[in-house]
């Protein structure tokens, strides 16, 4: 084993990898190069690279498990939910690809698993089941993940191409007509306000069927 190099440290260079050169630099071989090793070393630790990224994903949801622990637990699923979306966003766009890099990962910490548990609690006692607050904690991890790819996509393409997403560009595109698709788009924003309106429909449909 190389001295020096631990699970931590390799977890710390990779994150700080992705955010220089993105997911598609994050590669085992950039990863021994950062860290002054061959590639080999670092196999006492992490086995392959989806084994890396379940441990990077397992490190920032220590952080997001952490800011979370800080707040006063809301009045109910919806406030907890909400707060956790928004912690989750945050936590995403700290990283390059955050979102495309951590989704279908597996976390490898148990003590952040069991972070859901004071949430199923109290909301057991509000009357949801296990199932109905499982899968209102996974629509609302999809809605974050799908919402953060498409802006830290749409965010990085627009630094290279300032005019990829130009509104007047697109109406000619567009050409005749189309008054109300014209109208929408120059309605269009990105950013908080946009990620607030639609977690408030998430949470409105999950209210429809839980409160039925």
């Amino acid at each position: 084993m190389t001295k020096g190099i631990t699970r931590e440290r390799i977890v710390t260079a990779a994150l700080e990898l992705l955010d220089d050169k993105g997911m598609d630099g994050l590669t085992v071989r950039a990863l021994a190069t950062r860290l002054d090793v061959r590639a080999p070393a670092l196999y006492w630790h992490v086995r392959n690279k989806q084994e890396l990224l379940d441990e990077m994903a397992t490190e920032v949801m220590r952080r997001v498990t952490g800011t979370l622990a800080a707040i006063p637990p809301g009045a109910g699923w919806r406030d907890d939910l909400a707060a956790y979306a928004r912690v989750l966003r945050s936590e995403y766009l700290l990283h390059r690809d955050g979102a495309r890099t951590f989704s279908g990962t597996r976390l490898t910490d148990p003590g952040v698993v069991r972070m859901k548990e004071p949430w199923f609690e109290r909301w057991a006692a509000s009357g949801l089941t296990s199932a109905e607050a499982d899968d209102a904690v996974d629509l609302v991890t999809a809605f974050v993940v799908g919402f953060v790819i498409e802006e830290q996509e749409r965010r990085q393409a627009a630094e290279t191409d300032p005019a990829r997403y130009s509104v007047d560009q697109r109406e000619d595109w567009l050409g005749e007509g189309a008054s109300l698709v014209k109208e929408a788009g120059r309605l269009h924003d990105d950013g908080d306000q946009r990620f607030e309106r639609h977690l408030d429909i998430v949470l409105d449909g999950l209210a429809a069927r839980l409160d039925r």
